[in-house]
């Protein structure tokens, strides 16, 4: 008898410990219910303490997960192994989620905090009527520069300065194909959605002649590499420069004369995702005016939300190099869908770019 009970009494902690580890590894997977809420962001793009208040204020607990670049992502929710109740994609990968089939439709009614939301940031062309998606942040390329580090008076208002024999070994680069060889083709005049082959090749030689004042190419290190001085001059997104600026009085940014991108991250609610309720609360917590302006002071990129930007600091608020007017960001692009094979040709000559540089 005393031998049945310490089996039944194995089995039951057997079962118990079995369903510790599905719940764990629901957790791990993404898995979501009414009570959890799943988010696929980027990394180090939201004030934690939101999360926590969020999870306070609702009961629903949020696993976090990030990605760092939108075809890591695309990739990850195309497989569908994972399930995620909100992810927050650049526009041109909602554009592609869009066609293939990948996004539920946004309700607005619940959603009441849209109204927050600057009208020039809403209707865009990759989502009409932001059916399927709700503004995060927005922001710029460019280039940020030290000028304690290069030759005297030197400064930079085009992507050609880039070229100066000066700047021998003192370039850091984003590691992004479209963002690198959105500047060379914006230098020799063409749109950063160029598919025309012989503009492609023509800025991927012009790439090459850089290569002498290229550093490195890096990922998210670049900001403190920038804020160390370890190089003088990098092309990075707008909120990179603002956070590397806050930490160095000796940088400055700039969005070169002959344009550049206007990039939109937008949230949205994967068809898989399994807290649909949960993931509109946290669309409409985001938006939240006193919400949106600590995260966007936190993470340092562009809010949307005009109720949030009239609670930021005026240095902030008024700082036109984050904060430029409609003159200027009608001259800039927003990075369209090539479609598979013409991304895959993009990330092609740029990986030729790196291999030229070894």
């Amino acid at each position: 008898m005393k031998q049945l009970v310490q089996i039944f009494a194995a089995v039951i902690i057997f079962a118990l410990g079995l369903q510790y580890l599905v719940v764990y590894l629901n957790a791990e997977q993404g898995y979501s219910g009414d009570n959890t809420l799943t988010v696929y962001n980027w990394g180090d793009y939201i004030e934690p303490e939101l999360i926590e208040e969020f999870e306070e204020e609702t009961g629903i607990k949020v696993i976090y997960q990030t990605f760092d670049s939108n075809e890591a992502m695309l990739t990850k929710i195309q497989q569908g192994g994972t399930t995620y109740d909100i992810a927050v994609p650049s526009e041109y990968a909602i554009s592609k989620m869009k066609e293939e089939e990948l996004l539920l439709p946004i309700d607005h009614s619940l959603v009441p905090n849209l109204k927050y939301i600057n009208p020039r940031f809403l209707d865009l062309s990759f989502d009409r009527g932001n059916e399927y998606s709700i503004p995060y942040f927005w922001g710029t390329v460019g280039i940020i520069y030290n000028a304690s580090l290069l030759p005297e008076g030197m400064e930079f208002d085009s992507w050609d300065d880039l070229w100066d024999d000066r700047l021998d070994n003192q370039i850091l680069l984003v590691d992004g194909a479209r963002e690198v060889m959105g500047f060379a083709l914006n230098s020799l005049g063409y749109s950063l959605n160029d598919t025309n082959e012989e503009h492609l090749q023509e800025a991927k030689r012009k790439l090459n002649e850089l290569t002498p004042n290229v550093k490195a190419i890096v990922g998210d290190e670049i900001k403190m590499l920038l804020a160390g001085e370890e190089a003088g001059a990098g092309v990075v997104w707008s909120g990179d420069a603002a956070e590397i600026m806050g930490e160095n009085d000796n940088l400055d940014y700039v969005i070169p004369k002959e344009g550049s991108n206007l990039w939109f991250d937008n949230m949205v609610i994967p068809k898989t995702a399994r807290n649909i309720e949960g993931a509109h609360k946290f669309i409409n917590f985001m938006l939240e005016p006193e919400n949106a302006a600590r995260n966007a002071e936190y993470v340092g990129y562009s809010t949307p939300n005009q109720a949030a930007l009239e609670l930021l600091p005026e240095e902030i608020s008024e700082d036109e190099r984050f904060y430029p007017d409609v003159e200027l960001t009608e001259r800039l692009e927003v990075y369209r869908n090539l479609g598979k094979r013409m991304l895959a040709h993009y990330n092609e000559l740029f990986l030729e770019f790196k291999m030229h540089r070894k």
